[in-house]
């Protein structure tokens, strides 16, 4: 389709024009592809999750209660917070939209690790406001030193994603204490935890006990992982009265369906099963890294439902082929690395006969 150059024609915005928009993961095109680009869970609905949405779909001919009362009434009772705290939206990134468009006005500036979640610098401009992307430390995790030091005058947002995506790396939560202890009040600290279910690691981040010991912290979450609600998009942000009720007011009217509503409570109410998957993704996440460090891949220590190779161009292109022929889609970072979805047992070791086949035969 031919665009319109004509001045005197409506155009979109200039900043629009020159943003680099969000790349979803390819999807598969045949049921034999092993769709793993997309850091969804590879489960189907738990059956109560199903009928709930079945049921909600009886009345698909209504809004949605847009203020979703019940829903945050039952994640206000799961994270031990009132309700007045939360906040839903379309997934964690319509929630991350809502914070922005609430606290940022032009040119104030949002500071978040790179490379991670790749919405964060979208988001930032399409907000009017400037992204300030820190590289991420020699570990593949944040380098919460240089982030602070980016923090300016106009800094209003630092972003925190711990499980980081791509690289799975978390923040220790001494770390996230210590990076506190140095950022202004006036900057809001959002913890995105989208892969907290998976986290097992020593010092896992208690971001709630954080959020109530900092009056500057918002805690971000989705439905999307560990709770396989991804096609339904709702998340929440837990945040103080005042920013929660700021975020309720900016979102956009009837965001979250009346199926996505029930099906997160629903699934609140099936949270032992929930653990349950959970703990099936990260045993295979362990199996799957071990493996293919015994392959000689330099896996980094992930707590997400996926793993991260760091390799650069040439070596990610002969990666990518080699998936590509075995019918596995994964996803490709230009300049960074590739990484690879967790599945079910079968399709990681999919996964691992391709890394067996190229391992050793990566350019120099």
């Amino acid at each position: 389709m031919t665009l319109h150059a004509d001045p005197q024609l409506p155009q979109p915005r200039d900043t629009v024009l020159t943003l680099v928009p969000y790349v979803p993961g390819t999807r598969p095109t045949s049921a034999a592809t092993a769709a793993l680009a997309s850091n969804e869970g590879h489960f189907a609905p738990l059956p109560s999750v199903f009928d709930a949405v079945a049921t909600s779909a009886r009345q698909l001919n209504r809004y949605p209660d847009t203020g979703a009362p019940i829903l945050r009434e039952r994640i206000a009772a799961h994270a031990g917070v009132s309700v007045a705290e939360i906040a839903v939206g379309a997934g964690s990134l319509g929630v991350l939209e809502q914070i922005i468009t609430s606290l940022c006005d032009p040119g104030d500036e949002i500071v978040f690790a790179w490379r991670s979640f790749e919405a964060y610098p979208v988001l930032a401009t399409l907000g009017c406001a400037v992204p300030v992307a820190v590289p991420l430390a020699s570990d593949e995790g944040h380098d919460l030193a240089a982030m602070a030091a980016a923090i300016t005058e106009r800094t209003r947002i630092v972003v925190l994603c711990t499980p980081n995506n791509p690289t799975g790396v978390p923040i220790p939560g001494a770390a996230i204490e210590r990076f506190l202890s140095g950022v202004p009040s006036r900057v809001l600290v959002v913890i995105d935890e989208a892969y907290l279910e998976y986290d097992t690691s020593a010092d896992p981040v208690d971001a709630v006990a954080i959020y109530r010991a900092h009056p500057n912290v918002c805690v971000l979450r989705t439905f999307s992982k560990a709770h396989g609600l991804a096609g339904l998009r709702v998340g929440y942000a837990i945040a103080r009265p005042h920013i929660a009720d700021g975020l309720r007011r900016s979102g956009l009217p009837f965001a979250v369906s009346m199926l996505a509503q029930d099906a997160a409570i629903a699934s609140l109410d099936a949270e032992d099963q929930v653990r349950e998957r959970v703990a099936l993704v990260t045993a295979e996440r362990e199996r799957v890294a071990t493996a293919a460090r015994g392959l000689g891949w330099a896996i980094p220590d992930s707590q997400a439902n996926f793993i991260w190779i760091r390799v650069d161009d040439p070596g990610r292109e002969q990666l990518l082929a080699a998936f590509s022929e075995a019918d596995i889609i994964v996803r490709g970072y230009p300049g960074d690395g590739v990484r690879i979805t967790l599945a079910d047992a079968v399709t990681n070791d999919r996964v691992l006969a391709v890394l067996a086949s190229v391992a050793g035969r990566l350019p120099s």
